[in-house]
């Protein structure tokens, strides 16, 4: 099967470059052809615009040279959704079923609280599209106020787990935090919950990694007088990455509104003890109490107290983040994912 995949560039920061970036090379390249078309850059208003007509420029030659079998879309909501549009239209138009693969995480502005005439759009496009793929059952029921459920399909993200893990490198006081410096992440409330953790552990240290509203969150943290414990990074990738999740004791992730977050999934791979929230497919993921601590968003006091439990507790965090481990093995691995990935492809090929 020839499959055309639209894909954010690889440096693109994120979980969907991190999950699409992790097909290229893999077992899925053994079995299907895959052709990669970006749609998609970091960078100004006009980078984006340029690198978005490109794509459909390359798309238009595919389909007049080598016309795919399958389209796989990775979209997001808001500009993401509108980036889209001239891939599906034109895969309609050809008659190539369409794999809608949805990353985005904030349903309530972009469909259920939008105006009557941008639910239409939202609802005329997403017909036009042969299947869904979701992150999570939860986001299976709100797809499904939209399109019908049988066409929608629960994949979740996967970990990339590391070959070897070195628990001489492991710092008991430290506390990481991976994603976008942003209110959404829960990141305005890391400067309480570390505040009250700093009481019970004076020795503990933070590390936040990402980018995005930094200077703002750095002055929250100054506001505390916690900034001298506390480590901005900037976003990192590859190694970089790896060594803070080698490091860390504990990942806290306070967030307000997710999918399937990577982010969680790369700190249970790593083996940390893990603080984070009730919402979207995070449940999934963390059992509360068992593989990790999960509290309602904006929980700040459960959420310190869980952070100092794992930090005074080595044994307790290190068995929380052993079964997080098991279960990424056992259910959110790469081999997995890819599986589940091409079972809808064959899906969506025979019903077009």
């Amino acid at each position: 099967m020839h499959v055309c995949m639209i894909v954010p560039n690889k440096a693109v920061r994120g979980g969907i470059a991190s999950v699409v970036n992790g097909y290229q090379g893999s077992e899925l390249e053994e079995r299907c052809r895959v052709t990669y078309i970006e749609s998609y850059q970091d960078g100004s208003r006009w980078d984006k615009l340029r690198k978005a007509l490109k794509g459909y420029v390359a798309f238009c030659r595919l389909l007049r040279k080598d016309r795919p079998d399958l389209v796989h879309i990775h979209s997001s909501f808001g500009p993401s959704f509108y980036r889209k549009i001239p891939f599906i239209y034109l895969s309609r138009f050809a008659r190539i079923p369409v794999v809608n693969h949805i990353h985005g995480a904030e349903f309530d502005t972009f469909y259920e609280n939008a105006s009557t005439s941008k639910k239409r759009r939202v609802r005329s496009v997403y017909q036009k599209c042969t299947r869904f793929i979701v992150l999570s059952k939860e986001w299976r029921k709100k797809i499904a106020q939209i399109v019908p459920a049988d066409r929608i399909d629960v994949i979740e993200n996967y970990c990339d787990l590391p070959k070897e893990r070195n628990h001489a490198k492991r710092r008991q006081n430290q506390i990481l935090f991976l994603g976008a410096l942003e209110e959404r992440k829960g990141c305005y409330d890391i400067p309480v919950i570390f505040e009250s953790v700093k009481q019970k552990c004076p020795d503990a240290r933070l590390v936040m990694a990402g980018d995005g509203q930094m200077q703002q969150i750095k002055a929250a943290f100054a506001e505390k007088n916690l900034l001298s414990d506390v480590r901005f990074t900037g976003w990192v990738r590859g190694r970089k990455k790896e060594t803070l999740l080698e490091q860390s004791a504990v990942f806290l992730f306070p967030s307000y509104n997710e999918g399937m977050p990577v982010a969680v999934l790369e700190a249970m791979g790593y083996g940390l003890g893990i603080v984070t929230t009730t919402v979207g497919g995070i449940p999934q993921l963390i059992a509360h109490g068992k593989s990790g601590f999960l509290e309602a968003p904006g929980e700040l006091t459960a959420m310190a107290e869980d952070v100092s439990s794992l930090l005074q507790d080595e044994a307790l965090c290190r068995n929380m983040g052993e079964l997080a481990r098991e279960t990424v093995e056992q259910k959110y691995s790469l081999r997995i994912h890819l599986q589940k990935l091409e079972e809808t492809y064959r899906k969506a090929y025979f019903t077009k």
